[in-house]
C-alpha cells in the first residue's frame, strides 16, 4: 500500500499555474489568428491616435495661414481677394477655429462692399454655426441690422439692433446697439418704442455721453421740433 502523497500549497498554486499556462498555450495555438489580430488592432488604433492628432495640428496649422493671409488682404484693401480666401477657409476648414472667425468677416467684408445679400448670409450663417462668443453674436445681429438699415428696412433693422443688444446686454457696444434700435423707430415714426429705448440708455448708461447723445436724438425727432 502506498503512502499518500502530501502536496503543499505552494505545489498546488504550482500544478494550477501550470495547468493555466498548458491551457493558455493550447487556446493560443487554436486560436493565434484572433490574437494576432487583436494585438495588430490595438497597435492600429494607438498609430491612428497619433496620426489624428498630427493631422489635426497640421490642419489647424494651414488654416490658421491661410486665414491670416485672407486678413492681411483684406486689411490692405484686397476685398474680393480676402473673400476668396475666407471662403476657402471656411470650406476646406469647417472644423477648426479659424472658420469663425472666417465666417464672421465674410460677412463684414461683403458689408463693407456694399454687398448687403452676402453680408447678411454670412452673419446668419454666424449665429446659426456660432454660440458661443456673445460679443460677436452681438455684432453679427448688428451686422444684420446695418444691413437693413442701408437698404432702408428700418423696422426689421431696429429689430436686429435690439436683439444685437440682447445678445450681450453688458457688453462694451450694448448701448451703441439700443441707440441703433432707437434711431431706426424714429425713421418708423414708432416714437414709443423710441422712448422705450431711451429709458434703458438713461438707467444703463447713467453719466455717459451716449446718454447726452440719445436725448439730444430723441428731441431732434420728436414732433414739434
Amino acid at each position: 500500500m502506498y503512502d499518500k502523497v502530501k502536496l503543499t500549497k505552494r505545489q498546488i498554486k504550482e500544478d494550477k499555474f501550470t495547468a493555466f499556462m498548458l491551457k493558455a498555450r493550447t487556446w493560443f495555438i487554436d486560436n493565434w489568428q484572433l490574437a494576432v489580430i487583436g494585438v495588430a488592432a490595438v497597435v492600429l488604433i494607438a498609430v491612428a491616435g497619433v496620426y489624428y492628432s498630427r493631422s489635426q495640428a497640421a490642419q489647424s496649422e494651414e488654416a490658421a495661414t491661410r486665414f491670416a493671409r485672407a486678413l492681411l488682404d483684406y486689411r490692405n484693401g484686397s476685398n474680393q481677394v480676402a473673400i476668396m480666401g475666407f471662403s476657402q477657409v471656411v470650406d476646406e476648414y469647417s472644423s477648426d477655429e479659424a472658420a469663425e472667425q472666417a465666417t464672421f468677416l465674410l460677412g463684414k467684408v461683403n458689408y463693407k462692399i456694399r454687398n448687403y445679400e452676402e453680408a447678411t448670409r454670412y452673419f446668419e450663417m454666424y449665429l446659426t454655426q456660432y454660440r458661443e462668443n456673445r460679443l460677436s453674436r452681438g455684432a453679427a445681429q448688428a451686422g444684420i441690422a446695418s444691413c437693413h438699415e442701408e437698404q432702408a428696412a428700418y423696422a426689421e433693422a431696429a429689430d436686429r439692433f435690439q436683439k444685437a443688444f440682447d445678445e450681450y446686454p453688458d457688453g462694451p457696444l450694448g448701448g451703441d446697439y439700443l441707440a441703433g434700435a432707437m434711431r431706426n423707430h424714429f425713421k418708423t415714426g414708432d416714437l414709443e418704442k423710441a422712448a422705450a429705448n431711451l429709458d434703458t440708455i438713461k438707467v444703463r448708461y447713467k453719466g455717459s455721453e451716449l446718454v447726452n447723445r440719445a436725448i439730444r436724438s430723441f428731441a431732434e425727432n420728436s414732433p414739434g421740433k
